[in-house]
């Protein structure tokens, strides 16, 4: 039963499958020792600072929602030992693909949550998180279903609560309706200034962009991407 004090605890906001092809031995493996190591308990209070939620000192905070694959998210836990990243994904086989990549680096600077990012965002401290990266979300391209698009004015707020001053939240994709769609739920929230000052702003991938597979389908089906940057304000 849903805590009635905790509204966010409740699923809302995820729609897909949560598992396809059965996870190989080690993969399952991974999935049943290491996902209780690194899962957030929603049930207890955050730590304060919420750096405590790393065994190893961190300068700043990252969320990533829905990583995928997770190549972007374990590329930016190498890249960047002092930064502290809570990753979300409830598709099955993709927990069990990072946290192979999590065991067989050593990386210590991921937390991990495999259900509604919605209920991470009300537990997460206000002000707490430097970083917010949405990066190809699921379009939902039939306009019916633009409704469950993740980006909306209800979790705007709940980004613009959790970023500290100056925050950042990054979003790519490749389809243009989602595009427009991010820009204009920002320019109506207004508690986020989009940074771009030229086309080649938005069309110019993030520092460090390693890429992604959704990514590479893209551009092999023709499609261009955007990458956009919003500060809390």
């Amino acid at each position: 039963m849903n805590d009635p004090q905790r509204p966010g605890r409740a699923t809302e906001a995820f729609f897909g499958r949560r598992k396809g092809k059965p996870l190989r031995e080690r993969q399952a493996e991974g999935l049943a020792v290491t996902l209780p190591e690194l899962k957030l308990d929603l049930d207890a209070a955050p730590p304060v600072p919420l750096a405590g939620l790393f065994p190893l000192p961190v300068s700043e905070i990252r969320l990533e929602i829905g990583f995928g694959g997770g190549e972007h998210l374990v590329h930016r836990a190498v890249e960047s030992p002092r930064t502290g990243f809570i990753g979300v994904e409830p598709f099955v086989n993709s927990m069990a693909k990072l946290l192979s990549r999590v065991n067989d680096l050593g990386l210590k600077n991921i937390r991990v949550y495999d259900d509604d990012a919605t209920q991470v965002l009300d537990w997460l401290p206000a002000a707490s998180v430097n970083r917010i990266d949405l990066l190809y979300p699921d379009p939902w391209p039939k306009r019916k279903h633009w409704k469950r698009r993740f980006v909306s004015q209800a979790n705007l707020e709940r980004f613009h609560r959790v970023l500290k001053p100056g925050g950042l939240f990054l979003f790519a994709s490749d389809i243009d309706t989602y595009v427009n769609w991010t820009l204009t739920h920002c320019r109506d929230h207004g508690g986020f200034d989009w940074l771009a000052e030229q086309a080649s702003d938005w069309l110019t991938p993030f520092e460090g962009w390693p890429g992604t597979r959704y990514e590479a389908k893209a551009r092999r089906e023709g499609r261009s991407s955007a990458y956009l940057t919003f500060r809390k304000v």
